[in-house]
């Protein structure tokens, strides 16, 4: 029993590496239509997002599986309960992504609004923290978890600064208004990144201390 628990559980880390790699692709090229103008690779993100949903799926059919065959108990239950909550977290990130895409489609390849540098900033802030938070996951690093939860309040304070640059931005001229709404969108989807890379930090932290670290503040 001892060696079948110990391959299903291979096998659902490897299926939730693979829409990690799916969700963490998507992210890139979404932002890629906002920074560099890559509107081309609208229509893959949002073509792509059902490949997701489909293996969201997966890993939850796999999860559920893994608790009716094996009733796993301690670190490895909570390395199940903690895949199904990074699982969720994963394809909301797939959403998020699609969602950015679209704004990037709409401003087009090259918008009459310059991106602004904060959203240049949290765009590379927040592709960091999703790489970290899913190698955490995969490494059991909960020292590296950690420290993505320390870059959230960078994400936040550039998400704010945003806020002033586009009042600014709308008091000089109005005709940019459409633009600069596109674009606090974007920032707003990005803390949602940002947000939900915190979480899958924080259950790295669970999974591997049994320590639930959610709303105590970091």
């Amino acid at each position: 029993m001892a060696t079948h628990l110990l391959r299903d559980l291979e096998r659902l880390k490897k299926q939730l590496l693979i829409l990690g790699s799916m969700v963490e692709e998507a992210t890139q090229k979404a932002l890629l239509t906002i920074t560099d103008g890559r509107t081309e690779l609208a229509a893959e993100v949002i073509a792509g997002d059902r490949e997701v949903d489909d293996q969201e799926i997966l890993v939850e059919d796999e999860c559920l599986k893994l608790l009716a065959l094996h009733q796993p108990v301690a670190q490895d239950l909570r390395f199940v309960l903690a895949v199904l909550k990074v699982n969720n977290d994963l394809e909301r990130v797939g959403d998020l992504a699609q969602n950015i895409a679209e704004r990037g489609r709409d401003l087009g390849p090259d918008p009459g609004t310059a991106v602004p540098e904060e959203i240049h900033a949290m765009a590379e802030r927040v592709r960091k923290m999703l790489r970290d938070s899913l190698d955490a996951v995969v490494k059991s690093d909960t020292d590296l978890a950690r420290r993505v939860l320390g870059d959230e309040d960078e994400v936040d304070r550039l998400h704010k600064r945003l806020f002033d640059v586009v009042k600014d931005a709308l008091r000089s001229d109005l005709e940019q208004v459409d633009e600069l709404i596109q674009l606090l969108s974007v920032s707003r989807y990005l803390e949602r990144i940002g947000d939900l890379a915190t979480n899958i930090a924080e259950d790295v932290v669970f999974m591997v201390e049994g320590e639930v670290i959610r709303h105590r503040g970091h």
